[in-house]
């Protein structure tokens, strides 16, 4: 039986697609006007605040409450930032910090830059404890590895969010931390004995108010053997809905990912999840386009006809998205009348984004600097006068293949911020295949005479940097090493920089210790 106009626009009203270029493609502009819930902005969409602003203005002519979703999470997972990288540092290295009044400040700095761009709802902040130190594709995106911890940050983080008008959407559940396979990729499993310290942030977020919650691709075999969360009535009804009592929208994480699509295809791994009791639909990070947005409503709308999905449960999905953006409507028309108000009492305001009224504008990114020097944990392990860097150095970056949610094009390190400070510097970045014996040995004796400095992220994880660095290090015991992911070891180097993040401020921080200036 095909399937009638109604149903396919109530199929739409529960999807967020991906799209491709930095306008709205004419399959898009149309889609929205027939009531596509949303989009979500990738960083292949933005180029910066004013083409974003000029973007989501677009999608607003055609759909006044669309919903604009995107991943900022600050630090290593940005988008805003992609081509500069994040001028706050994310959430590790504010759970080091510890200071819940700064978390919430920075967050509604961010929000306030979100919302003037038109950006309505951040998938962030991530409610993950990364209790794994192997994890691959969390780790510096949590605020840390106890659950206290995280859940206070994750509050606060929130506050600030929608402080500014932005939903937050708290993310991975029912937790991410605990694992050692990358969603991406594989179907990670969480421990039964660590789920209800996995659940704690997710518990506090929903007491915070959090308009949203995004799913995780995960087997919680403490809740359902079978299916992952995503895909599990157990998971997403049983334990989120009905158990800890959220009442916002339920978000899939990317619904093309291996550990849901790689069994059911896009559409049938849409379809479970709705099912399931998700109430939205990303897709579009690995697979975007009219496509792949038409393959996802069709599968939903013949789902119901067919008996698979009930009407009800895709409607009552309609209704949460809505209300969610009639809240994020409400929100910004809010604080256009406010930055009116402000205005016509002679009140500047900035071409590329308004902070909201009674917070002072971060985005020069004083705030985000801040922060990441705070963050910064130096152990001395030589008495020898190390530092500070008075003349040119070498820098060797070791640079690891990163996770899908990190854009590869991201700049990163502590080469570019301490040449600088010291002018003449030399920097090398070595990946896997490059930091062969050879090319050490010439990088040791090009650092003749000059201090060197050795930049890692997450040595730990990755057996062929620990062996570059064993090598370095044994020529040139007096380096500096900088680890720029989580230090397992900071027993290595005559001085050791854990910096807990690789943000550009992140990497300005360590050069500020390097070169004592800070």
């Amino acid at each position: 039986m095909p399937n009638s106009g109604d149903l396919l626009r109530l199929a739409d009203a529960v999807l967020l697609p991906g799209f491709e270029g930095t306008a709205p493609p004419d399959w898009l502009r149309r889609r929205l006007g027939e009531g596509l819930a949303g989009v979500v902005l990738f960083s292949r969409n933005i180029t910066g605040p004013a083409q974003v602003a000029e973007l989501t203005a677009a999608l607003r002519a055609e759909n006044p409450e669309v919903l604009v979703g995107t991943d900022e999470e600050t630090g290593e997972v940005t988008r805003l930032e992609v081509a500069t990288g994040s001028s706050r540092p994310g959430g590790y290295a504010l759970g080091v910090v510890d200071d819940v009044t700064l978390t919430e400040a920075l967050a509604g700095d961010l929000g306030d830059e979100l919302a003037a761009a038109g950006i309505t709802i951040d998938f962030a902040p991530s409610a993950d404890v990364n209790s794994n130190p192997d994890n691959p594709v969390i780790g510096l995106r949590a605020f840390g590895a106890d659950p206290a911890l995280v859940a206070r940050h994750t509050r606060a983080f929130i506050r600030g969010l929608q402080s500014a008008g932005v939903a937050a959407c708290a993310k991975h559940f029912p937790g991410h931390g605990d694992t050692s396979v990358d969603s991406h990729h594989g179907v990670p499993v969480v421990a039964t004995d660590g789920i209800e310290d996995a659940l704690h942030p997710f518990r506090e977020a929903i007491r915070e108010g959090v308009r949203s919650i995004m799913t995780g691709h995960l087997l919680v075999p403490a809740y359902d053997a079978g299916l992952p969360a995503t895909l599990s009535p157990k998971v997403l009804t049983g334990l989120l809905r009905e158990e800890l009592g959220f009442d916002g929208v339920i978000v899939t994480d990317g619904i093309e990912m291996a550990a849901v699509s790689g069994r059911y295809g896009i559409g049938g791994a849409s379809v479970r999840a709705i099912a399931a009791g998700a109430d939205a639909i990303c897709v579009g990070g690995e697979r975007a386009g009219e496509a792949t947005a038409v393959e996802v409503r069709d599968a939903i709308a013949a789902a119901v006809t067919q008996g698979l999905l009930s009407e009800e449960r895709l409607a009552d999905a309609a209704r949460r998205v809505q209300e969610l953006a009639t809240w994020t409507t409400s929100s910004r028309r809010g604080r256009e009348s406010a930055a009116r108000t402000t205005s016509s009492r002679g009140g500047r305001e900035s071409a590329a984004w308004t902070a909201a009224p009674g917070r002072a504008a971060g985005r020069d990114g004083d705030l985000g600097l801040a922060a990441a020097r705070r963050a910064v944990r130096v152990t001395r392990r030589s008495t020898a006068d190390v530092l500070p860097f008075t003349g040119a150095a070498q820098v060797v970056e070791l640079a690891p293949e990163m996770n899908l949610a990190i854009d590869k094009r991201t700049p990163w390190g502590v080469g570019e911020p301490l040449r600088g400070l010291l002018p003449g510097t030399r920097v090398a970045r070595l990946t896997v295949g490059q930091a062969t014996g050879a090319e050490i040995e010439r990088l040791i004796r090009e650092a003749t005479g000059r201090p060197l400095a050795i930049v890692v992220r997450d040595a730990h994880r990755h057996l062929w940097q620990a062996e570059a660095l064993r090598h370095l290090l044994s020529a040139r015991p007096d380096a500096v090493v900088v680890e720029m992911g989580l230090p397992e070891r900071s027993d290595l180097g005559a001085v050791h920089i854990a910096t807990y993040g690789s943000a550009p401020v992140s990497g300005l921080a360590a050069a500020e210790v390097i070169t004592g200036s800070l």
